[in-house]
């Protein structure tokens, strides 16, 4: 699959991994709490979206309520483990590594209509699917995830991915392994290599630089780095949110001999010529590639968009995501909605990490209002990114609404530090551990 390889044994690997799973029990990774009796109750429940989030929140609430009757709706019958895609778009996964269905993580008692939700009627308390069917709700989480605007760059379409130095390994796992062969072609040849991220919120945001730095390894490995120069064009006046990680990851670029430019929003490609467009404070800009990883712009799902759930002012307004009270996930405006994952209208979380924290309090504040006991817990913003810097290395970065550093493993990860640790939590531990957020165990 790939021409990288460990240089850590296979021992070490086994005895961190218990190490971390133990680790992960102990400080909340994997969260798996004391059973509880269920209260019983016959509320109608709709999951829009059956995704991680909406998955997780199906069988959360399924394990605290008996007799709700649970609705999921969602179309898509394959899941997949996004946090794997930057492997496979790295050659060390094959796309089957992060594929799996929906229905095998559906409740048993839960109904599933597979079909898109097309409306959303908060003050009817209703949604509408594709084919008409409205469905009635005495609740409502969102959980649709979000939508991946290629077509907002002039001339990109999915289907270019893997042809003619064209990468995105956030179109699937089809898409991620065609991103591969891409770069890897590009590793073989050198050339110019160009990165960046749109100026839209965003799911992982650090996953565009996870690339940037795999594919400098990748040359460096095949030894072909002085072939190739690589640039990372940044949509803001910073490499990442955090500004002591934006830092750190200015510092590995000018060490590694990443190139950087600020404030460049790319808004066209020409594939023909190789040519990728940005708009900059100084007008318009072309820059010529031979591999270019593409991340597009990123908005909720037309029917949130064009429902009364959004935000109707501020910087979360303008793509549509749904308003939700920071701290509770419930919205402020229709008491009986709550949003989780991707599609929540927050500061910060949109990672598989953010998910794991944010059901857990979603659910306890759903399930206080069925029982008239008002939740206590709160979402503190926190999410987290493995963020890859070569391939066996990887920084753990943890943090929260107020961009403090958090750590689930003090005295074992440090969280600014490129540690092999932090790459097995983010290859082998991550994964059992985000199956089991998606089974309500988180």
């Amino acid at each position: 699959m790939s021409d990288i390889h460990s240089d850590h044994p296979m021992p070490s690997r086994r005895a961190f991994l218990k190490l971390a799973l133990a680790a992960g029990a102990s400080t909340g990774l994997l969260g798996l709490g004391q059973a509880r009796a269920a209260i019983r109750s016959n509320a109608r429940i709709v999951i829009a979206g059956a995704g991680a989030a909406g998955l997780a929140m199906a069988n959360r609430l399924n394990s605290m309520l008996d007799g709700a009757r649970i609705t999921l709706i969602d179309g898509r019958k394959a899941h997949y483990y996004q946090p794997g895609f930057t492997l496979v778009g790295a050659g060390l996964k094959p796309a089957s590594y992060v594929e799996s269905t929906t229905g095998e993580f559906v409740p048993r008692n839960a109904e599933w209509i597979e079909e898109a939700v097309a409306e959303f009627d908060p003050d009817g308390n209703a949604v509408v699917t594709s084919s008409g069917r409205r469905v009635e709700y005495d609740f409502l989480v969102i959980a649709t995830g979000l939508s991946l605007d290629y077509e907002a760059i002039q001339g990109m379409s999915p289907d270019l991915i893997g042809r003619d130095g064209i990468g995105s390994v956030y179109a699937g796992p089809q898409a991620a392994a065609a991103t591969y062969a891409e770069m890897s072609r590009f590793a073989d040849t050198g050339g110019v290599g160009l990165f960046g991220r749109p100026a839209t919120e965003m799911k992982c945001a650090g996953a565009p630089l996870k690339y940037a730095f795999i594919t400098e390894d990748t040359l460096t490995r095949r030894g072909n780095r002085s072939k190739a120069e690589l640039i990372y064009a940044a949509h803001g006046g910073a490499l990442f949110g955090v500004p002591i990680v934006s830092e750190k990851v200015r510092m590995l670029f000018a060490e590694r001999g990443i190139d950087t430019v600020y404030r460049h929003v790319m808004t066209a490609i020409d594939p023909v010529r190789k040519i990728a467009t940005y708009d900059t404070p100084d007008g318009t800009r072309e820059l010529g590639y031979d591999f270019i990883h593409v991340v597009p712009p990123q908005r909720a799902p037309q029917a949130v968009r064009n429902s009364p759930l959004p935000w109707q002012d501020g910087p979360l307004a303008a793509d549509g995501w749904v308003e939700a009270n920071r701290q509770t996930l419930r919205h402020p405006r229709y008491d009986n909605v709550f949003a989780v994952g991707d599609i929540a209208g927050v500061p910060k979380g949109k990672t598989a990490a953010s998910v794991k924290w944010q059901v857990p309090v979603a659910a306890d504040h759903l399930v206080g209002t069925i029982t008239g006991t008002p939740a206590t817990s709160v979402y503190n913003g926190y999410t987290s990114c493995p963020l890859i810097t070569r391939i066996g290395r990887a920084m753990l970065i943890e943090f929260d609404y107020d961009d403090n550093l958090v750590q689930s493993f003090p005295g074992l990860v440090a969280p600014l530090e490129e540690l092999w640790v932090s790459w097995v939590m983010k290859e082998t531990a991550l994964k059992p551990t985000y199956y089991a957020m998606v089974r309500g165990l988180a």
